[in-house]
């Protein structure tokens, strides 16, 4: 439908755009495509208003969409003299070759259809006909916006702002391209001018919402998101969930639960909007709320697998509920593979080898190559013929293409053979692994010297934020808790550890030593800090921030500048942490190049970390994980009991090596281990 809408545009054909943009928005009124359409094909039939309300309706539907924020700016470019703009999109270049407005309306058409090259041709024809004209400059930095050069867009927006100080097109520019540059500031004060030009561009709340929520004000934003939330028309589910999202990172938990709750009543497939809910019920602990909305949920959509693992996850793993839930699944969706993957994970937590037979075949039954299956096939046989077991395991790895997914299968084998007891080979293995990425992976950074003596603790006043700065060194598991904490819905920032990270001082493998030589000012690294946090959508006052690396030259910065901090390290007994780096590898991709240099590095690091505990040089909580590893009801209790706070259990996750598993392998890594027994008894860990 969309290509006989862009054809008929075309053709100069505009009723019968119309006719059929008309025609698809009734078929389809909750897809922000038809109605994008609509909105072109009433632009060119010379009601400017009904598009803009067409487009509105568009980004109500799809509010994080911004190509229907650059559609919005071309409407507004019009400024109200859309007569004369139809009239000379009309006419016929052949005729009159020099019409400079034919010539831009044909770029602005060109442009919202995507077709940017000739959009291109016809602004530089548009140039040369009519140099220096306002309206240039503003399309031609909307065209670099489209093509992501958000420098250049920045540069004409700013320019064609000055010569028309009242054009909202401009300013909608400004702020594409200061959003585009994480200037959300400015975005927001490019946007509430177009908003003072333009009174009634509802359209453009979304898009300033989310700058001022980039800034740290979700309450803010959710406020302005309120008004369309109150019209029917303009509550559409995707605005609801967005909404609610800020709503909930405002802990604003009435409104965030009513708003998210409707986005997923008018749109159970919504991902995003049953993780905000989840995420608010951990936080909450309403657990029979969650339950009972799933519940309702479910009732209307029976086949909806995304609903149902939310509705068992509420459920013990291996526990009665659980079962009962995973059997209604089965019901409602029998053929379905996640469902049956949960029936074998419930199994194994269950421990009974029949069940977990007659999980692993229904599944393979379905799924005839899927991994968990395979898999169970090798274990089962793992005892009674391990040879058969094992070269079975070898043919999956070898089945599976290069990359990550091959990595993990051969981490499994490695721990086959950790249970077979052959710890040589098993080590051979994981290092052919690490070795096998080293091209892909940062080297360790090098520890910074010690200073001779250092600055004194500031005293952290009573009101004075009270940051928690998260840490764990490669084999800790650090992963467990950040899985933990981030289910009980705690103001976590995962984001150094994703595409995009934040620039700041702390995302540098460099620092500790940058701080150490002099090459950086310390108080520039906590103020950085600081300046990012509201585009990470958190404030210093509750945050906790997880660390790719931890260096003690930091506390040249955070004992004078950020005293009401506190460092939460997690920890395990150093031997073990090196195991388990061999054997899973770590959140941040370090080389592993041997079992020595590994050795020397960790004792390294952690050397520091015992030397920060011992001499009190920085608040600090030593989480300590060895026994309750495996265990996530035990891991939930004990970093509650630690904390504080109230905490659920873990989410379940693939068993690491149990606690002392570093003994089988005392003789494969007697000289590794002896490296590191000193700085475990330092930490508290017995010497053998």
């Amino acid at each position: 439908m969309q290509q006989k809408i862009h054809q008929a545009l075309e053709r100069g054909a505009h009723d019968e755009a119309l006719q059929l943009a008309r025609e698809w928005t009734a078929a389809e009124p909750g897809l922000a495509a038809a109605h994008r359409a609509l909105a072109h094909a009433l632009a060119q039939s010379g009601d400017p208003a009904a598009a803009l309300a067409a487009l509105d309706q568009a980004i109500a539907l799809a509010p994080d969409d911004a190509g229907l924020h650059h559609d919005r700016a071309l409407l507004l470019a019009r400024k109200g003299d859309a007569a004369a703009a139809h009239a000379a999109f009309g006419q016929s270049l052949e005729l009159d070759p020099n019409n400079l407005p034919a010539y831009l309306a044909q770029a602005r058409l060109a442009m919202s259809l995507g077709r940017l090259d000739e959009a291109e041709r016809l602004v530089r024809i548009a140039a040369r006909i009519g140099e220096g004209h306002p309206e240039l400059a503003a399309l031609d930095g909307l065209l670099a916006m489209r093509r992501g050069d958000a420098e250049r867009a920045l540069a004409l927006a700013s320019a064609a702002s000055k010569r028309l100080p009242d054009d909202p097109q401009g300013f909608s520019v400004l702020a594409f391209a200061y959003a585009a540059k994480g200037h959300h500031a400015f975005a927001e004060q490019a946007l509430r001018r177009v908003v003072d030009l333009v009174p009634d561009a509802r359209g453009v709340q979304p898009l300033l919402a989310q700058a001022v929520a980039a800034q740290g004000r979700p309450s803010e934003a959710a406020d302005l998101l309120a008004p369309l939330l109150a019209e029917p028309a303009s509550a559409t589910p995707a605005l609801l969930r967005t909404a609610g999202l800020y709503a909930l990172q405002a802990r604003r938990a009435g409104q965030a639960r009513q708003w998210l709750g409707a986005a997923l009543e008018a749109a159970p497939d919504d991902a995003l909007a049953l993780r905000g809910l989840m995420n608010l019920w951990a936080a909450t602990g309403d657990r029979d709320d969650g339950r009972a909305t799933l519940e309702s949920l479910l009732a209307a959509h029976p086949g909806n697998g995304m609903l149902w693992a939310a509705r068992q996850s509420f459920e013990q793993p291996g526990s009665a509920e659980a079962s009962a839930v995973l059997e209604r699944w089965l019901a409602a969706m029998p053929g379905h593979v996640p469902a049956l993957e949960a029936a074998l994970a419930h199994a194994g937590r269950i421990g009974d080898a029949a069940v977990v037979g007659e999980a692993a075949r229904r599944l393979l039954e379905v799924a005839p190559e899927h991994p968990a299956g395979l898999q169970f096939l090798v274990e089962s046989q793992l005892e009674a013929d391990p040879d058969a077991a094992l070269a079975r395991a070898r043919q999956i790895m070898e089945r599976t293409p290069e990359g990550p997914r091959r990595d993990v299968v051969g981490g499994w084998i490695g721990r086959l053979l950790d249970r077979l007891g052959r710890s040589e080979e098993a080590l051979s293995l994981w290092q052919e692994l690490h070795d096998g990425n080293r091209g892909r992976r940062a080297e360790p950074p090098a520890p910074a010297v010690a200073p001779q003596s250092w600055p004194a603790l500031a005293e952290a006043a009573a009101d004075a934020p009270r940051p928690v700065l998260l840490w764990g060194a490669p084999g800790s598991a650090v992963e467990r808790v950040v899985d933990l904490l981030t289910a009980a819905g705690a103001p976590l920032l995962t984001d150094r550890f994703r595409p995009g990270p934040p620039q700041d001082p702390l995302q540098s493998l460099g620092t500790g030593p940058a701080l150490a030589e002099g090459r950086l000012p310390a108080d520039a690294v906590v103020a950085q800090w600081r300046e990012r946090l509201p585009a990470r959508g958190a404030t210093d006052t509750e945050v906790v921030d997880w660390l790719l690396h931890w260096d003690n030259a930091l506390l040249l910065a955070l004992r004078p500048h950020l005293p009401g901090g506190r460092l939460m390290a997690v920890l395990r007994d150093p031997r073990d942490m090196l195991l388990d780096w061999y054997a899973h590898g770590a959140p941040l991709p370090l080389q592993l190049a041997s079992a020595d240099e590994a050795a020397r590095w960790l004792a390294g690091v952690l050397g520091q970390l015992a030397d920060l505990h011992e001499q009190e040089l920085y608040p600090h909580l030593l989480l300590r994980v060895d026994e309750v590893i495996n265990d996530p009801v035990a891991l939930g209790a004990s970093l509650s009991q630690v904390l504080g706070v109230p905490l659920p259990p873990a989410p379940p996750a693939p068993p690491r090596l149990p606690a002392g598993r570093w003994r089988a392998y005392a003789q494969a890594l007697a000289g590794p281990f002896a490296a590191l027994t000193p700085v475990a008894v330092r930490l508290g860990y017995a010497a053998d």
